[in-house]
């Protein structure tokens, strides 16, 4: 079976789709190149992503390509009472279906943005929330330029239609929403691992300063640490501090002698 540059060029998509699970991920690139991935696989002029979280908006990424016109056609959208087809996606879960530009200015339907978007050549729009199962994260905008004049150069595979260009973008935003979704929960489970290991190490060491004091003074280990924590608070020194130094050999011997238990 012979696989068309779209199809191949889908599948990579997807598959960078899902490779989140590092440390050095960055969201604002992933979605950059989403974007692009977008821009390439439907033939559009531009793309951007507006994230959204808690109801309110919070950034906007735009394609390599035309970025500074994506950028402010999301922008326009972030305006107070603006609207746009990216909120329209994001509101309801549901595409946007392609919406010319020119009937949407004629309508009045979202004229701050329909004035932006006739002043940057754009012909037609249509946007798809970033979805990951019940949970709405955004929504993903394609900005369509006019139909070229010319005919397309040989070999250059055809755009695809109105709605296969809203379906392959709605495949793109989902699977970029379940990577979103995978990453922040490696990176919630990586800090979960860090605080567990960071207990276990304050675990080990508080048993090694205890033991080590109640050897050195011959007395029990829950009265060695009551004299490091009589010791700690009397040097208004923090605890976890005290016993590091404790297990380290680096507190005032002295000092810390003078709170050791005495004999009943």
């Amino acid at each position: 079976m012979h696989l068309s540059t779209r199809e191949t060029g889908l599948a990579a998509a997807l598959l960078e789709a899902t490779d989140t699970l590092s440390d050095s991920f960055d969201t604002a690139h992933y979605l950059q190149r989403l974007s692009d991935h977008c821009v390439e696989i439907v033939g559009a002029h531009s793309a951007g992503i507006m994230l959204v979280a808690g109801g309110e908006r919070v950034s906007f990424v735009g394609s390599s390509r035309r970025q500074a016109i994506a950028l402010d056609l999301l922008t326009v959208q972030a305006a107070p009472d603006h609207g746009g087809p990216c909120w329209d996606s994001y509101g309801t879960g549901r595409p946007v279906p392609h919406v010319p530009i020119g009937a949407a200015r004629t309508a009045a339907r979202w004229p701050d943005f329909t004035r932006r978007a006739l002043r940057h050549g754009i012909a037609a729009t249509f946007a798809v929330p970033l979805r990951r199962r019940e949970t709405l994260l955004g929504a993903l905008n394609v900005f369509v330029a006019p139909p070229p004049g010319p005919p397309e150069p040989p070999g250059r595979p055809e755009s695809p239609g109105e709605e296969e260009s809203v379906r392959l973008a709605q495949l793109l935003a989902e699977a970029a929403a379940a990577g979103l979704h995978n990453q922040r929960l490696h990176a919630e489970y990586r800090a979960l691992a860090g605080q567990l290991q960071s207990a276990l190490t304050h675990r080990v060491r508080m048993e090694q300063a205890k033991g080590m004091l109640a050897e050195r003074w011959s007395t029990g280990v829950d009265q060695a640490f009551a004299a490091l924590r009589r010791y700690a608070r009397r040097q208004r020194m923090p605890l976890d501090e005290a016993v590091a130094r404790a297990v380290e050999g680096s507190l005032d011997r002295d000092g810390l002698d003078a709170e050791r238990p005495r004999p009943v």
